[in-house]
């Protein structure tokens, strides 16, 4: 059992509303001590990733620019779960309008939490299976996404070699990997 207690929030802070997520600072004590502690929470929408593979067993990933590592990053498919939207929709949803691919069957993966330590929202992997390319993609505004069809035997290389580097995109393979060890979808 463990003698871990939550953190009374003390006060709300302000809070800083930037459209795809929101900032603020709240007061908490430590429940220790009563000290007044101050601690920045990240409130999201939740998240999907879609590890995407047509029927000749290819991966569809994704390449775009990301600001806060000023590169270029080899990403699966993946965004926003809209407010009401089922994140199993929302996999599919994403993964057709960044890329024109349409999933035969889609397979909940598993979830995580992005960072705890100051994000509440949940990022929920998918599997696609049996793709099909339906039209070019209807890219948001402000999205610039290149599609590109991988092996998808070559994700321990594409992983292990340092093209794919998005934690959460690893996180997603990693899930698949455990599913299929543990006799799940393949």
């Amino acid at each position: 059992m463990s003698s871990i207690k939550p953190w009374p929030r003390l006060r709300r802070g302000l809070e800083y509303d930037y459209r795809v997520l929101k900032v603020r600072q709240d007061m908490v004590a430590d429940p220790r001590t009563g000290h007044e502690h101050p601690r920045v929470v990240i409130d999201s929408a939740d998240w999907v990733n879609v590890i995407a593979v047509t029927k000749d067993d290819q991966l569809v990933l994704i390449r775009q620019f990301r600001f806060g590592t000023q590169e270029t990053t080899l990403e699966v498919p993946g965004g926003l779960v809209e407010p009401g939207e089922e994140p199993g929709a929302a996999a599919a949803r994403e993964l057709e309008e960044e890329t024109g691919y349409v999933p035969g069957r889609v397979v909940r993966l598993g979830q995580v939490h992005p960072n705890p330590a100051i994000q509440s929202n949940i990022c929920h992997s998918y599997l696609a299976l049996d793709c099909e390319k339906r039209h070019e993609g209807k890219q948001d505004a402000g999205e610039d996404i290149a599609v590109e069809l991988h092996p998808r035997s070559a994700v321990p290389q594409l992983i292990l070699g340092g093209a794919i580097t998005h934690s959460l995109v690893v996180v997603a393979f990693y899930l698949e990997h455990l599913r299929a060890q543990a006799g799940g979808t393949r």
